[in-house]
């Protein structure tokens, strides 16, 4: 039976938390997109990654629902694991999401940076609240429909940010631990640099650049590694 790696990305300074993300690193155990979708589905993490190029940093992205043409924390995550200095989303959406061919990343200490821009993250609704007390009582997940990014300032001078994420899609996510196309969108619209404490305690940091780009870092550990399903193998 063939493993998958299993990592924590954006995890919080004591290398706790941090998204849960699946990455095959043979993309060929599952060859298409049907067979792809039902095996995010059937690990149900947030997303999982499949490498079609190593060496180049092909990859297609899942959650257990949809296939996306950007998100930030299978980027950080494919980029850290594969030592990478560019990541390619692939293949092409056809212009549905205006996706660059490759999304530059480095790696600085602990943490793992790729360049991006707002207008390549999913339409997400940012709604901001008095006080980090008010993010931490929603319930989860809100009523509501769409995809929310629940904010506030814990210490707007130094630029540090509270926040919870609610996918509000039917696939089974309530909340995702750390999301890195929300703090992407948050960081375009405030313009400045961000120091996000986002779901239990994982943390996102974002630097605008001189050109429209956004970096977004964050810490990526392993997480205990899961068999692939037998019929992923197959």
């Amino acid at each position: 039976m063939s493993e998958l790696d299993v990592l924590s990305v954006f995890c919080g300074p004591d290398g706790r938390h941090g998204n849960t993300l699946g990455v095959v690193r043979d993309g060929r155990t599952c060859p298409d997109t049907a067979s792809r979708q039902a095996l995010a589905a059937q690990l149900g993490f947030s997303e999982t990654v499949f490498v079609d190029d190593a060496e180049r940093g092909v990859v297609d992205i899942h959650t257990p629902g949809l296939r996306l043409p950007f998100a930030g924390d299978p980027l950080v995550g494919a980029a850290w694991l594969l030592d990478l200095e560019a990541v390619n989303p692939s293949p092409a959406f056809g212009g549905e999401t205006p996706v660059a061919d490759e999304v530059w990343a480095r790696q600085d200490g602990e943490f793992t940076w790729i360049t991006a821009r707002a207008e390549w993250a999913p339409p997400q609704r940012l709604e901001r609240y008095a006080s980090p007390a008010e993010v931490d009582a929603l319930p989860a997940p809100p009523s509501g429909e769409g995809s929310l990014y629940a904010w506030a300032w814990q210490d707007e001078a130094a630029g540090r940010v509270r926040a919870r994420a609610f996918p509000r899609r039917d696939d089974g996510i309530v909340e995702d631990e750390a999301t890195g196309a929300a703090a992407l969108l948050l960081t375009a619209e405030l313009g400045r640099a961000l120091n996000i404490t986002q779901g239990r305690g994982s943390q996102i940091l974002t630097a605008p650049g001189p050109d429209g780009t956004i970096e977004i870092g964050g810490r990526v550990r392993f997480a205990a590694p899961v068999p692939l399903p037998v019929s992923a193998t197959r």
